[in-house]
């Protein structure tokens, strides 16, 4: 069986496509859209609804990922820390990057064509809305919010995928989502401060400062925390999510404990171990809180 170095596609080998979107990164946002379609459905959704969302999940992402790299290519070629991405290294081309990112825009039109009316209408803007991101930096240190919102997408979109509708439980897990994001993001740009005051990218770290950008992430944190109860309680979760979200704010805790102006060194464990931990522990929550 061949490795998965070895498989091509005519988007370039699937190892490079996989490490261009971060594939592993998926755990951000799957889990949230699981949790609304679970919240919509009070239990175990339609096996249809999961299936089209879950293709419309990896595809969007996919779509966003390769839009930012491509959008982002001339910058990358300059910093360091990006050295070694497929598009720069020349294993990946832009046209195939291009091609890429209208394969999976296709793919998650479709997948949202198979989910309701609602969801198809919304597909495009939903495009729209994810590559904007990449282009935000260039303008304003309110690019992470926006990362943040567009990831917060996620359990709205699994909320509708289940009813075609909205209502105040979905919104309120948008929020959350869109400061625990921002967050993280704010954590993981303060890698690239010089790099972004040089080049004169806006983040709140390259604007303000890594001590202000730190408060501002904390700040988030207290954010996203306060909405994750309000959304348990809008749900009427029961008692096994509050003990859950207490978990969850203890680990936003612990990630502003790993961190300081003087020590970055544990961005990379506070931005995808611990994150990536969150994002599954609140779905187990949701579960229990409908199931207990």
């Amino acid at each position: 069986m061949p490795s998965l170095a070895a498989v091509t596609t005519p988007f370039g080998a699937l190892a490079a496509i996989c490490r261009m979107i971060k594939i592993e990164h998926s755990i951000f946002a799957l889990p949230y859209a699981f949790a609304g379609a679970f919240l919509a459905a009070r239990g175990l959704p339609p096996w249809r609804s999961l299936i089209f969302l879950t293709i419309a999940m990896v595809a969007v992402r996919s779509f966003a990922m390769a839009f930012n790299r491509v959008a982002d290519l001339r910058y990358d070629r300059l910093n360091p820390r990006t050295a070694r991405r497929p598009l720069v290294t020349g294993e990946i081309s832009p046209a195939q990057t291009w091609a890429f990112c209208a394969f999976m825009a296709a793919v998650f039109v479709a997948a949202c064509a198979g989910l309701n009316t609602l969801c198809l209408l919304l597909s495009v803007p939903a495009l729209a809305f994810a590559a904007a991101y990449s282009l935000l930096k260039r303008f304003t240190w309110l690019c992470h919010f926006w990362l943040g919102a567009t990831l917060g997408l996620a359990p709205l979109a699994g909320w509708i995928s289940v009813t075609p509708s909205f209502g105040l439980t979905p919104v309120l897990f948008f929020w959350a989502v869109t400061f625990w994001v921002a967050a993280f993001d704010i954590f993981y740009s303060c890698q690239d401060t010089d790099f972004d005051r040089r080049q004169g990218l806006h983040s709140v770290p390259a604007d303000f400062g890594i001590p202000t950008a730190l408060v501002i992430a904390a700040f988030s944190h207290v954010v996203t925390s306060l909405f994750f109860l309000l959304a348990g309680w809008s749900a009427g979760l029961s008692v096994w999510w509050y003990a859950i979200w207490f978990g969850i704010s203890a680990i936003l805790l612990w990630e502003h404990r790993l961190l300081s102006p003087e020590d970055l060194s544990h961005v990379n464990m506070a931005f995808f171990t611990l994150n990536g931990v969150i994002a599954v522990v609140v779905f187990c929550g949701v579960l229990l809180g409908i199931y207990c």
